[in-house]
């Protein structure tokens, strides 16, 4: 009988050890809580409520005939012909946007990882485009530049014009002549500093010892950067394109301010499309579809970004 329950000590104290442990973790979270209340009531209930309006026939024009659709809405959103030019257009913009940018991006790394005078300068003002308010950039870039009566495009093929002997040069409308380039320029000068921040950050934490190892040895510049640099930097690489996909797969205000999702619906993206369908149409049930379709779509490619920030992070922590 004592020797039972000796037996049973070490289990009950361990027990006892655990729940305690359980309670110290509990304590340790209750502050906390009223963070996790405030963004539950911020993303979570309106998303569950969205979810609950993709579900219903309902236009505000018609407000006796709400009715439950199942999912129906959702087959609109993968069937309309005008969501799925929204979806290309959507595309086109993301992959443009950060392939264009994420090269531009590498290469100021590259030179910024270098050292001039002048460098830290050089560096803010690379930076300052990415702190501009979208709205304001995309304003600047339809009047200040793209307007065909005082733009600065324009303004500087007269000037062209002028030294080669043009009287009178053609007078280019911008944004209706290429419409989706001129989106893409716009965001383009707005996200480089975001990828060549990024970038460099990752050339800065490359090894110094193994770049002076390279030259020692004899390697080339392009070697160096080919098998040492490139290799180093490919979660950053990763990194830049996942959270850079991100960003611009919900872009608004540069669609929206610059071009309105025309001419016609050749640069109207997703976000700009949902847009239309909610306050235009008035068909909130389609609008609230197409915008669960984004936000799932957009978690996965989150997922992929949080898995290689850890990676990054996991990576810092053994050096």
């Amino acid at each position: 009988m004592t020797v039972a329950l000796e037996s049973r000590l070490p289990t009950h104290a361990m027990s006892d050890a655990n729940r305690r442990e359980a309670r110290e973790r509990r304590r340790r979270r209750i502050p906390l809580l009223p963070a996790l209340i405030f963004v539950i009531i911020v993303t979570q209930l309106p998303f569950v409520a969205t979810l609950v309006l993709s579900t219903l026939h309902w236009n505000v024009l018609r407000p006796g005939e709400r009715s439950f659709a199942g999912l129906a809405n959702y087959g609109t959103v993968f069937t309309d012909a005008r969501l799925r030019n929204a979806v290309l257009n959507t595309v086109v913009l993301t992959v443009s946007v950060v392939l264009v940018s994420l090269l531009i991006g590498l290469v100021l790394a590259l030179l910024l990882d270098k050292k001039f005078f002048g460098r830290g300068l050089a560096r803010t003002l690379l930076i300052a485009p990415f702190l501009v308010m979208p709205v304001a950039a995309a304003l600047l870039w339809k009047h200040a530049l793209y307007n065909p009566a005082y733009g600065l495009l324009n303004g500087v093929l007269n000037a062209v014009g002028g030294w080669f002997g043009v009287a009178d040069p053609p007078q280019v409308d911008w944004i209706s002549t290429a419409p989706m380039t001129a989106v893409v320029t716009s965001l383009v000068w707005q996200w480089t500093p975001f990828m060549m921040l990024i970038l460099l950050a990752g050339l800065q934490s490359q090894p110094p010892d193994v770049l002076e190892a390279a030259q020692v040895d004899g390697a080339s510049g392009w070697h160096t950067f080919r098998y040492l640099t490139l290799p180093h930097l490919r979660q950053y690489l990763e990194l830049s394109v996942l959270l850079g996909s991100i960003y611009i797969v919900q872009n608004f205000d540069a669609v929206f301010t610059i071009t309105q999702g025309g001419p016609g619906t050749a640069t109207t993206n997703l976000a700009n499309e949902i847009y239309q369908t909610m306050f235009r149409k008035y068909e909130y049930g389609e609008a609230a579809a197409a915008g669960v379709v984004v936000v799932i779509g957009t978690i996965i490619v989150a997922t992929f970004a949080l898995r290689v920030v850890s990676s990054l992070l996991r990576e810092e922590a053994r050096r």
